[in-house]
């Protein structure tokens, strides 16, 4: 879903990147009109403290929601209002540290959780009974605040260009889900953008690269090439490999696979951070409530940063919020140190494992908390050793486990592998696969600020884009879509006592298919059910990549198609057509551009159109 037009075209004066981290918003921009203008990152302007506001490079993605006797009068004046819809950014983060549960974080990370309605208000989720007088957001509300402080900042330093007018990339994780990609799109619109694109986020990191490094980018790859792009982010950790092509006598790039959604990241690492120091607290006699841990998470993030940035750096004091209560004082201090973190971080989330290792799936309780669907096995170094396996029978279309497909060069990003003591670990585990599998070892493409490369590579998208518009030169990733996708088609059968009618599946969008693409499901007819509840069901597959549009599935082993959650509605009977009428139609199926996938059905006797929004989860 593109929301471009020509009218708003003629206005835009910047082609401008944001990207939506879990963790941090950043903003960059790039004139249209100069032709060989650079890629800024804009300084937002944002409270730090009460009364006091700066510019920074990022925009915590945090939002606060203050008791009114915390905040006195005029201490939340930002240049553009005296009086702000919400607490966002650094003050909103300082302010969590110490009453978390008035702390909204983590809201992408919500927002692409499918087992609770995104809609629904029940952010910031708290197990404290004494929270009755916090305004509950939801995860898209949250988003909508991010992006509204953003256009705000912005509009203040170009009010003759505001941003609702100029084309926008916002980046997603390239394993967000339909629903996910349409509610990132929605928070959008909410927020007054108009012109809106949507773009995977380790192809925004490989534009940086090739936009920091112009013509030479193609000095550092060759043909046959193929980059793994690791983002390890707050949130998530995003995989992504995208092959060197040649395209007209010049080198090219295709993404070719996408790895699976997987809840891991920063957030984990800080969590895990936290449990250390209370174990730690509790073996000297003092227990912490739950509220406590969740604020010495946030404090840990930063006391975190702080030691991976800085190996000479042995500890930092944190001193953990307390309500004073008799058994812990007035205060309760304890540090965390360069070995908690290396013992916590390297070897718990980077472990040197083999290829063959994979993700541990342990038997969960049956009664479980409401919370975000983290991953079970905390080990990146596994889920990458998966990831290439799995890409490797994909790729050659067989069930040799024991290999794996075998990158050649790697591209990190994400605030994670910021830290050289992560990123070296990473990079020597890869390493020993290749050498125990007589393979060339792989090196790490350079000259990418991780913190800023998402944004920055938004930006420079939006510039090739329209270059490649207008028939200009320009390098676009080309990929299309990371799944393949079917409808399932209930098999006419008689009715058997005690079992529902088998499913068969029909492919309606294969893998690859590029965004605004248009298809049709050739010589195949089906019934369609009118006027009636009825429900659609949906399958994806990242593994059956030869499936063309039409290709029939009556059997599939489990793991090659994923069921998506069911979609529910009633198609209206129009045209003389009755409840229940089951009408014969041709299926077709569009990409649109921000990924999303919709499905028409095509009346064969008057050409009568119903569509389903396969992006959106009811």
């Amino acid at each position: 879903m593109d929301m471009n037009n020509s009218s708003q075209d003629a206005q835009a004066q910047f082609f401008v990147g944001i990207d939506l981290g879990t963790t941090n918003c950043v903003l960059s921009y790039r004139s249209i009109s100069e032709e060989n203008a650079p890629v800024q990152v804009f300084p937002i302007a944002q409270l730090i403290a009460s009364g006091q506001v700066q510019e920074l490079n990022q925009l915590p993605s945090f939002l606060y929601q203050a008791h009114e006797t915390e905040l006195a009068p005029g201490t939340t004046v930002l240049p553009w209002t005296q009086q702000p819809n919400a607490l966002v950014g650094t003050i909103a983060r300082q302010m969590g540290n110490k009453t978390p549960m008035r702390l909204v974080a983590s809201a992408k990370s919500w927002l692409c959780h499918g087992g609770v309605d995104r809609r629904e208000a029940f952010l910031p989720q708290s197990g404290q009974t004494d929270t009755d007088d916090i305004d509950k957001v939801s995860p898209l509300k949250a988003t909508e605040l991010y992006l509204a402080h953003l256009i705000s900042a912005w509009d203040h330093q170009h009010a003759s260009a505001p941003l609702a007018q100029q084309q926008v990339t916002i980046t997603i994780p390239a394993s967000f889900d339909p629903a996910a990609k349409e509610l990132t799109a929605e928070a959008a619109r909410n927020a007054g953008l108009k012109q809106v694109t949507l773009l995977e986020e380790p192809q925004a990191a490989l534009y940086s690269w090739i936009d920091s490094n112009n013509d030479k980018w193609r000095e550092q790859v060759e043909l046959g090439d193929l980059v793994l792009v690791v983002d390890v982010g707050g949130g998530t950790t995003d995989l992504s490999l995208v092959s060197v092509t040649e395209h007209n006598g010049n080198l090219d790039l295709e993404r070719i696979a996408v790895g699976e959604h997987i809840l891991l990241g920063g957030d984990n690492m800080d969590l895990a951070l936290a449990y250390r120091l209370k174990m730690n607290l509790a073996q000297q006699g003092k227990q912490l409530q739950p509220w406590q841990v969740q604020a010495l998470a946030h404090l840990c993030r930063d006391a975190k940063e702080a030691l991976l940035s800085d190996s000479n750096l042995t500890s930092v004091p944190i001193v953990v919020p307390s309500r004073g209560s008799k058994l812990l004082g007035s205060t309760l201090k304890t540090e965390l140190t360069q070995q908690d973190v290396q013992q916590t971080l390297v070897d718990g989330f980077f472990p040197q494992v083999a290829v063959t290792e994979h993700p541990v799936q342990s038997t969960r309780a049956a009664l479980t908390q409401l919370g975000l669907p983290y991953a079970q096995d905390a080990a990146i170094t596994r889920h990458i050793a998966a990831f290439l396996t799995r890409q490797n029978q994909a790729q050659n279309n067989h069930d040799d486990s024991s290999s794996f497909i075998k990158p050649t060069k790697v591209l990190f990003n994400g605030g994670v592998l910021k830290s050289e003591l992560l990123s070296k670990r990473l990079l020597s585990t890869i390493n020993s696969w290749l050498t125990t599998d007589d393979s060339k070892g792989i090196s790490a493409l350079t000259g990418v600020d991780l913190d800023l490369a998402v944004s920055r590579g938004a930006a420079y998208y939006g510039f090739i884009r329209h270059n490649i518009t207008n028939n200009n030169a320009g390098v676009r990733i080309r990929g299309g879509i990371a799944n393949s996708y079917y409808v399932g088609i209930e098999s006419a059968m008689p009715a058997i006592p005690g079992m529902a009618p088998p499913m068969e599946a029909i492919c309606v969008a294969p893998f690859g298919l590029e965004e605004g693409s248009h298809v049709q499901v050739e010589n195949q007819e089906f019934g369609l059910v009118i006027g009636q509840p009825v429900q659609f069901q949906f399958y994806g597959s990242n593994t059956r990549r030869e499936d063309s549009v039409g290709t029939h599935l009556d059997f599939w082993m489990p793991e090659e198609l994923e069921e998506l959650p069911e979609i529910q509605m009633t198609l209206d009977a129009q045209q003389g057509r009755n409840i229940g009428d089951v009408v014969v139609v041709n299926l077709a199926a569009t990409v649109t551009e921000i990924g999303t996938l919709e499905l028409e059905a095509i009346a064969k006797d008057n050409g009568q159109k119903w569509h389903v929004e396969f992006s959106v989860r009811h």
